[in-house]
């Protein structure tokens, strides 16, 4: 079987350091708040090109606890507008409402399946306050044009980086582009916790103190409680683990952009449409193909004819954000890019551990596969 992504393997290259990082803490005693958490911190940031990384419990606290932090800050009051993709995870949604803000969804491009600048100027109204735009896949935004329409209107801009983690554009990585921005460390991201973990990586020290605050119950001081904070601290031991597999980051990204390059030029079945079609994937550092996803009519039909020849594939994401039960209020709504997108896409496997042969054998069944 070719699995969509293998953790087993992923962390068995890493197994006697992460053992030795795993027993450092243990032996230690220290278990919260200490010293793996500081220098975990630092190297991200200085990873991601920021000033500011501050460790969280998961990805959408990440994007939860900023947008509050701009509230306490009083850059965002109850009602706010927040532009966001109306094809992300429900994660990035769900952050917005958390804070009763006001998501405004806007449709991504079809060819990048990111956030259209455009669209996202025609959608700014007097109640806009922040864009929040998402790393789709592993693919940057269009930043650039992104940060000059924030820049005119005076916004807020908080990257979702949760699937993007060092993907770069004109030298600036992801979680450099914004005021701020939402690092998760799910399992099956690039970057992964073995649970999990998140970060908000920023250049902004008021904000940077302000979320170190609302992390830890928003005290600064033990005791002392400056604003209504919560609990959601990224523990030792999960700082530690992180700490080792950013060390190999970069290597495995180098793999899956051979990967990913081996199916845009490989796979050339005309039922298929691909992403960066014609674009060389070794040397395209905005995409870190977090998913590697295609496109096809016959969704269901390539997906079980994959599954019983024992390739595993996903789907991310089945149902549009406006069309779940948890926005009913929305159900009615129309966006026919992303309702595309959703009923289209299929992600095949691809990770730092799958290999050429079986890269190779995913190829040429979906070159084989006819509707």
């Amino acid at each position: 079987m070719i699995p969509f992504l293998d953790l087993r393997a992923i962390n068995a290259q890493y197994h006697a350091e992460l053992k030795d990082a795993c027993a450092r803490v243990i032996d230690s005693g220290w278990y919260i708040g200490g010293k793996e958490l500081e220098t975990f911190e630092h190297d991200f940031a200085d990873y991601c090109g920021t000033q500011f990384a501050i460790g969280v419990a998961n990805g959408l606290d990440a994007l939860i606890l900023t947008l509050r932090a701009w509230k306490e800050l009083g850059k965002l009051q109850d009602g706010d507008e927040v532009i966001v993709p109306s094809n992300t995870y429900i994660a990035s949604i769900l952050a917005i409402t958390a804070n009763n803000l006001t998501p405004i969804l806007v449709e991504p491009n079809l060819s990048t399946y990111n956030i259209d600048p455009v669209k996202i100027e025609q959608a700014i109204t007097s109640k806009t306050r922040v864009i929040l735009p998402v790393h789709l896949y592993g693919r940057l935004a269009a930043m650039p044009e992104i940060m000059e329409i924030a820049k005119k209107y005076n916004l807020l801009v908080l990257e979702d980086s949760a699937q993007s983690h060092g993907a770069e554009l004109n030298g600036r990585k992801a979680g450099n582009w914004g005021h701020a921005s939402g690092f998760s460390f799910y399992p099956g991201k690039n970057l992964g916790a073995l649970g999990d973990a998140g970060a908000v990586t920023t250049n902004d020290e008021e904000l940077a103190n302000m979320l170190k605050a609302l992390r830890n119950y928003g005290s600064h001081e033990k005791y002392k409680n400056l604003v209504p904070g919560v609990n959601s601290r990224l523990d030792e031991i999960q700082a530690a683990i992180l700490d080792i597999k950013l060390k190999y980051l970069e290597k495995d990204t180098e793999h899956r952009r051979l990967i990913a390059n081996l199916y845009l030029t490989q796979i050339k079945n005309p039922l298929i449409t691909l992403p960066l079609d014609g674009v060389d994937a070794t040397k395209y550092t905005q995409h870190v193909w977090h998913l590697f996803v295609i496109r096809t009519d016959h969704r269901e039909a390539l997906q079980k004819f994959l599954a019983d020849v024992g390739v595993q594939t996903l789907i991310h994401y089945p149902v549009p954000p406006h069309k779940q039960q948890a926005y009913k209020k929305w159900n009615d709504l129309s966006y026919p890019i992303s309702e595309q997108i959703h009923e289209e896409v299929i992600s095949l496997p691809i990770g730092p551990t799958l290999t050429w042969e079986d890269a190779e054998k995913v190829v040429q069944l979906c070159n084989s596969f006819k509707a």
